[in-house]
């Protein structure tokens, strides 16, 4: 199946895949997805997540001590594309558990999981050769991130590089909701439309309604991670049922 967004904004949303348990991860995606959500990312856990700020880092504490890896997260997209036929799933990684499964192997697991594509944050497009031949070649989609801080003529590699959709980082640093989103976020969506015609989808740092329905007026897409990953945090004994209200909230803020 394609990667693709079926209506605009899509929502994406973000998981920390075994927080608190891989069970309990299914029944937080599933609940999205029923509630709205148009794209999964299953995040794979890591013991040294540079990119992530304090939310996602305890989750992937968290889901590390259960000893989550990645076979588990593409055993749970296996699980999910079964009961999910027409939702998109994105792995999310960072590059070193890929390369211990081997990039090949990885791929190959991936397509036969139902997988649509991968996200892998710390690769960047420029060393990204090997990986992109064994996605074409079993036919995954890659997504690379595009900061505002990435020249021109970076963002042209990156759109030529990506597949399904392009993730612009709506601002430089940690991930981690923030009260208000970076000025310059709508700056590089109009940058990014000038060099290709894939979807955009904004993330990082999104967290409410408001911005949800602000950024869906300008992107393609919108991802929310630290926001869906905090609510599974407060919401022990009934993340499933708190995600699916979060994201129900979300998905009403862009038809209103």
């Amino acid at each position: 199946m394609p990667l693709m967004f079926y209506k605009k904004p899509a929502l994406v949303v973000y998981v920390t895949c075994g927080d608190p348990d891989l069970a309990t991860t299914r029944e937080i995606v599933l609940a999205a997805i029923e509630a709205g959500a148009d794209v999964i990312e299953l995040g794979v856990p890591f013991s040294d997540p540079v990119a992530d700020g304090p939310v996602i880092q305890r989750a992937s504490e968290r889901a590390l001590r259960h000893g989550t890896s990645l076979p588990h997260v593409l055993t749970l997209a296996a699980e999910i594309r079964q009961q999910a036929q027409s939702t998109g799933l994105i792995v999310f990684s960072y590059l070193n558990p890929i390369l211990q499964m081997g990039v090949g192997k990885f791929c190959k697991v991936a397509r036969h999981a139902g997988v649509d594509g991968a996200l892998v944050t710390d690769l960047p497009v420029e060393e990204a050769g090997e990986y992109l031949r064994e996605m074409r070649t079993h036919d995954l989609s890659p997504i690379f991130l595009a900061a505002p801080t990435s020249p021109d003529e970076r963002l042209k590699r990156i759109a030529g590089a990506s597949r399904g959709f392009v993730y612009a980082i709506s601002r430089t640093g940690i991930t981690g909701a923030r009260q208000q989103l970076a000025e310059d976020t709508q700056k590089l969506v109009r940058r990014l439309r000038r060099v290709t015609k894939l979807p955009i989808a904004v993330g990082f740092g999104i967290s409410s309604a408001q911005q949800f329905a602000e950024v869906g007026s300008f992107a393609d897409a919108v991802v929310v991670g630290s926001a869906i990953v905090e609510t599974i945090e407060r919401n022990r004994g009934r993340e499933a049922a708190a995600v699916g209200e979060f994201v129900r909230k979300l998905t009403l803020a862009s038809v209103n």
